[in-house]
């Protein structure tokens, strides 16, 4: 059944000139097509789950603007529900300004109403065809608003984020003469002309022009045929589909909110065109606007008891700041991590039970088939390592008084540490393995220590870095053997060393223009130097492989959480917000044939 909608064109029978009142009637059920994540949803108001305290004594708006108090025309005196429509009492402002507009609709000029509303609850359904039904089984209005003309009854307007606009204008001020006979059929023609565009597969756009310009049906089938005559002519194009997020979710709004603020600390990022409409706001006008969504006043509050309100009110302030923090902490994070971690090998953990990694031994040798055609069987030997992931982190607070002094520098200090302690704790839970047992390194899982003669990768005794030692390592990494005892070819890729051999480590790396064949330095350009400032041993160096190739110490994240994780709430033991940071972390070397050790000297 198409939507109707209802012109004012004579004095409303309700209107009192000296009080200023005139009784309106602003919805009656709207339905609108709408968009989101899932595909297209017919979108449903349920007038008997309207709540409507919150309508009483709100503002009568012009055109659903919240940008001033000079957008407030007047307030609603009573509202209420009858014969399947929901009505209000207006009464409008003496101010010289609104004096117009309420000649307008004492005249019939103006009588388009709207009203702005939150949705509380949804129930999903789905109709005949298929087609999904999102209705709002528990909204709110906080606004109702005098809009212009709508030609189309179908139209959705949208004053704001996180606050809908009724869909169908309803104007129904009440009238002795109105034509509801004439609009009724112009909202079926406009039906019928949608009907025919999404038949001929165009846009809405093309609907919403024809509609606009009040063309009849015939007028609307000539011109979609034509419009497919010249689509048939064009060469066929393919055409990116996408589903944007609006303002109407509260997540993306705070994200927007969030990065606005992360920009004040970082003047050089580039803020997305959601952020920008925030990007000069300090924080007690996000703390503002929070509650301005929510429909709640902020009208002669002081930014201290603004800041307070958001924090009892809403969780979104917290969100805000936690997405500061988050895009904070994970620049420092990623700025900061130390060398080692470019030794070893990224993953992911499903769980946090032991991970075992199965460690397969070389292929077997192809053998020649003999002459019946029958091939030989071969076997691959087996081993395993084993480590897990752990959960660490902390909570830290933004106290309620950093928030109302606006103190950036605060929340950059906070994020920035809790950035570089993540990527240190990291980088120090690897150093702890690979030092441990006295730097041994841990047990494997054949008894042997990583590092040991019978692994043979390590040195026989300890010497300084040199082309002689260089060579050695390089060489028992090249002779390393599979659990089958085949060569598996394992290439040395770093050199790892304390911070007090960085400047040998340099000298033996360098590259030479030397003048006879004896003084070129074989290892030029051959490995990469990686310094490691928190290995405790100044003496202690090693040679290892590329994690790319060959498996030897690993870290893992859990699934879909590498990294620090923010989480925020406002505070309970302190008055203002917390900031949690989660790390769900774990590593263990799970190969020790891509590694070599020399203890120094």
């Amino acid at each position: 059944m198409p939507l109707s909608f209802y012109r004012q064109s004579a004095k409303p029978e309700t209107l009192d000139a000296e009080a200023r009142t005139v009784r309106l009637v602003w919805s009656r059920g709207a339905a609108v097509e709408r968009q989101d994540w899932d595909g297209p949803f017919l979108e449903v108001l349920d007038l008997s789950g309207v709540v409507l305290d919150r309508l009483r004594n709100a503002p009568l708006l012009d055109t659903h603007s919240q940008s001033s108090v000079d957008k407030i025309l007047g307030r609603v005196l009573e509202v209420g529900i009858e014969n399947g429509e929901a009505w209000a009492v207006v009464e409008f402002s003496e101010r010289p300004e609104v004096e117009p507009i309420w000649r307008d609709v004492a005249a019939g000029i103006i009588g388009n109403v709207s009203c702005g509303y939150t949705v509380q609850e949804w129930q999903e359904s789905r109709d005949a065809s298929g087609r999904r039904i999102m209705t709002a089984v528990k909204w709110t209005p906080i606004e109702i608003s005098l809009v212009p003309v709508a030609a189309d009854p179908g139209a959705s307007v949208r004053s704001q984020p996180q606050e809908h606009i009724m869909p169908e204008p309803t104007p129904n001020l009440p009238a002795g003469n109105s034509p509801a006979p004439a609009v009724s059929t112009r909202a079926a023609i406009n039906a019928e002309i949608r009907d025919i565009v999404e038949l001929a597969g165009l846009d809405a756009a093309f609907s919403n022009e024809l509609i606009d310009r009040e063309a009849t049906v015939d007028d609307a089938r000539s011109s979609a045929f034509q419009a497919m005559r010249e689509r048939s002519t064009r060469p066929i194009q393919t055409q990116r589909v996408s589903v944007g997020q609006s303002f109407d979710d509260p997540g993306f709004r705070c994200r927007a909110m969030g990065e606005a603020v992360y920009s004040r600390l970082d003047p050089s990022h580039n803020l997305s065109e959601p952020a920008r409409q925030f990007a000069y706001m300090s924080l007690s006008d996000l703390a503002r606007e929070t509650l301005r969504v929510r429909g709640i006043s902020t009208t002669a509050l002081s930014k201290a008891e603004i800041v307070t309100r958001s924090l009892h009110t809403t969780s979104d302030f917290a969100t805000i700041l936690g997405s500061t923090v988050g895009r904070s902490l994970r620049k420092a994070y990623e700025l900061t991590g130390g060398n080692l971690k470019k030794a070893a090998k990224q993953t992911t953990a499903p769980d946090f039970r032991t991970r075992y990694k199965v460690q397969l031994g070389e292929a077997p040798t192809l053998q020649k088939d003999n002459e019946d055609g029958e091939f030989k069987s071969g076997a691959m030997a087996e081993a395993k390592e084993s480590y897990k992931v752990d959960t660490f982190g902390r909570i830290i607070g933004i106290s309620r008084q950093a928030i109302i002094n606006d103190d950036l520098g605060a929340f950059a200090d906070i994020s920035t540490r809790l950035g570089v302690a993540a990527a240190a704790f990291e980088t120090q839970t690897l150093v702890d393995l690979l030092v441990s047992n006295s730097g041994s390194g841990p047990t494997m899982d054949d008894g042997t220590a990583l590092f040991h003669s019978t692994h043979k990768n390590l040195a026989g005794s300890g010497a300084v870095i040199g082309e002689s030692t260089l060579s050695a390592a390089r060489l028992a990494l090249r002779k390393q053997t599979g659990l089958s005892g085949g060569l598996i070819e394992v290439a040395p890729k770093y050199l790892i060393v304390p911070p007090d051999l960085e400047t040998t480590a340099e000298k033996q790396l360098a590259a030479i223009a030397a003048a006879k064949t004896s003084d070129v330095n074989p290892f030029a350009n051959q490995l990469t130097l990686l310094v490691e400032n928190r290995l405790t041993s100044a003496t202690r160096w090693y040679v290892t492989a590329d994690p790319a190739l060959i498996d030897g110490l690993e870290y893992a994240y859990l699934e879909g959480q590498a990294g620090p994780q923010i989480e925020s709430r406002n505070g309970f033991e302190i008055d203002g917000v917390q900031i949690k940071v989660r790390d769900d972390f774990g590593c263990g070397f799970v190969e020790y044939r891509s590694w070599y050790s020399n203890p120094g000297a």
